[in-house]
């Protein structure tokens, strides 16, 4: 009876201290995913009821994780980087074995017969923390050329690895994420300055010798009204169809149960899901996701201003990183001012290891707030 009394001790103690409204927004996000992928079901966006049970399952497995994680300390975690690292390397080089599943133009999956795993979900999860652990083990002497040098390498190494693999829009993902840890470690303006001077001759050897044609033209479509009308079955069919779903739903949405005047998209309950949402629930619909996934991400940037040392601030702007640049990116593929680049919209889109990383990343978070010295909040420390 006593360690029954200890544990739910601990336990209490525990949700005491992490942020509860953090758990409470992606909570909040799962449970209107699963209604939303059970109304796509229902009004016919995809056949299989194996979604439905995927993406529930992923949800539920996503919150187990996300908890587990939050009462371990992360500093604890991070000590073992040495374990879980290669493991994720390894899942990712196994895309270039039999066991990759070519999709359009990447190879982004393992297929494992019964399952499959997407293992770049798994590798932004390492990332974060390896990267974390590298800087702010470095602290100052993060700006000495040969320790910067190595950080770049680290940075880098996925980005490379997944652009090997042909998807673009993950390999970006990093490529943020790495950017906005810079920053927070306190990267020279040096460095910064040198950058920005070498970004125009890089793009422009991008453009000319790396990016494909079809890459290109997903880039030239947004900004060429003739072409958008001759791709309208093309390259530009995707965005064309969601947009006009999108506006479909006008103030409040058609609602879900008069189908006869939906536009169906292709990845409308992945990439596209929030072309949906604003055919279903309209413009106030919309309003309040983004809404909802802006508190999400300001919750994000308190934790790290909260955090009482750099690798917990670090760990924070991380996933920040992460959940930020999804969100922009994937409403902005709906809304044509960015390419189509496989981006999913975090906690509402379709796909099982997203969902579960999506979680597990917030769980980290969940952790640092748990397990700070101090309570200090964005806009105000407390008084000790």
């Amino acid at each position: 009876m006593t360690k029954i009394k200890s544990v739910l001790k601990f336990f209490l103690t525990h949700l005491k201290k992490i942020d509860k409204v953090l758990a409470i927004i992606c909570i909040a996000l799962s449970a209107f995913d699963i209604f939303l992928v059970n109304e796509m079901y229902n009004t016919g966006v995809f056949e299989s009821s194996s979604v439905v049970t995927t993406q529930l399952t992923a949800v539920i497995l996503g919150i187990v994780i996300a908890s587990v994680i939050s009462f371990v300390d992360y500093k604890f975690i991070s000590k073992y980087w040495f374990i879980y690292a290669p493991v994720a390397v390894i899942l990712q080089l196994l895309l270039f074995t039999p066991l990759g599943r070519q999709r359009d133009d990447d190879v982004a999956w393992l297929d494992f017969g019964f399952f499959n795993l997407q293992p770049s979900e798994i590798l932004k999860f390492v990332f974060i923390l390896t990267l974390a652990t590298h800087i702010s083990k470095l602290g100052d002497r993060l700006n000495s050329p040969k320790h910067f040098l190595l950080v770049c390498v680290h940075g880098l190494f996925p980005v490379a690895l997944i652009l090997k693999q042909g998807d673009a829009g993950s390999a970006l993902v990093f490529l943020f994420i790495f950017i906005c840890m810079l920053f927070m470690g306190g990267i020279s303006w040096k460095y910064i300055a040198a950058v920005i001077v070498s970004i125009p001759p890089i793009m422009i050897l991008v453009w000319n010798f790396v990016m494909k044609d079809h890459h290109k033209n997903r880039f030239l479509v947004l900004f060429d009204q003739q072409m958008q009308e001759a791709e309208r079955l093309g390259i530009y069919m995707q965005q064309y169809d969601g947009k006009i779903a999108l506006g479909s739903g006008q103030l409040t949405g058609l609602g879900f149960e008069d189908t006869s005047n939906y536009t169906y998209t292709p990845e409308m309950y992945n990439d596209f899901v929030f072309s949906f949402i604003g055919m279903t629930l309209g413009f106030i619909g919309c309003i309040a996701v983004v809404i909802v996934l802006a508190l999400l991400c300001l919750k994000l940037l308190s934790d790290a201003s909260g955090a009482s040392e750099p690798l917990g601030k670090l760990i924070c702007v991380g996933v920040f990183a992460m959940v930020f640049f999804h969100c922009v990116i994937n409403i902005g593929m709906v809304l044509s001012v960015v390419p189509v680049i496989g981006i999913p919209l975090p906690f509402i889109s379709t796909g099982g290891t997203a969902m579960m990383m999506m979680h597990a990343c917030v769980g980290l978070v969940l952790s640092v707030s748990a397990h700070k010295e101090k309570e200090k909040h964005l806009f105000y420390t407390e008084k000790d």
